[in-house]
Parts: C-alpha cells; structure tokens; sequence
C-alpha cells in the first residue's frame, strides 16, 4: 500500500508526464476543444468537483479563493463516494488530478489534492 501520497495536478491542455500514473479528470464539465477520445485519462470523477452553485459562485476570482477553499472542502467532506473514488487511485499508485482552468494555482484541483494528501496521511499515522 503507498502510504506517502503522490498527488499531482495538470491542466488538461498540458503534454501528459511519460510517467506510469493514473490520470483522472476532476472537472464536472468536459474540457472545451478535446475530444473525449484525445485526452489521455484513466478516469473522469466529474462528481468529485465542485458543485455548479460554487463553482460559478468562485468564477475563478482569486480575491474569493480562501472562500472557495473553505466552501469546497465542506462539499468534499459530505461528499464520501467521490472522494473515496480517488483515494482509492490514491492508495495505488501516484496519481495526477487534471483540470482545464487557466489559473494554475487557484482552482479546485490543488483544493482536492490537498484534501486527498490529508486525508491519506491522516489514514496512515
């Protein structure tokens, strides 16, 4: 069982690392311009996302960022099949969140592999 947690993010957009790692896309909608079949994924958890009132609630504003981080980590708190979908992958193998926002440090992607990263180091102490 891994028990160091090896999450990593990516946009969509990016050139996929030639490394052996499980991809899942963590958007609730398709990414724009990539057709299903092009983007080179193992999962797509769209129900691990955020919901539709605070993902357009945030509109990727990064004066609204703590408040996001704080209202997502709730969503993902009471949101245990989701999550457990991906700390399942987790408990596998690295894994590399992918997401399509432009703004790489403000996004749900980096609020989820945080959440994940605590929540598999809290399972392993």
């Amino acid at each position: 069982m891994n028990t160091t947690p090896d999450i990593t993010i990516a946009r969509v957009y990016d050139d996929p690392a030639s490394d052996d790692r499980t991809r899942i896309l963590v958007d609730r909608v398709w990414p724009r311009g990539i057709a299903k079949e092009d983007l080179d994924h193992d999962d797509w958890n769209k129900e691990v996302a955020p919901s539709d009132d605070l993902r357009k609630w945030f509109g990727h504003d990064p004066d609204r960022w703590a408040e996001f981080r704080n209202r997502y980590m709730h969503e993902l708190a009471g949101n245990a099949d989701a999550v457990e979908r991906c700390l399942k992958c987790c408990r596998k193998g690295p894994v590399t969140l992918l997401y399509a926002a432009k703004d790489r440090e403000h996004n749900q992607a980096v609020v989820l592999r945080d959440y994940l990263s605590q929540r598999m180091k809290s399972t392993t102490t």
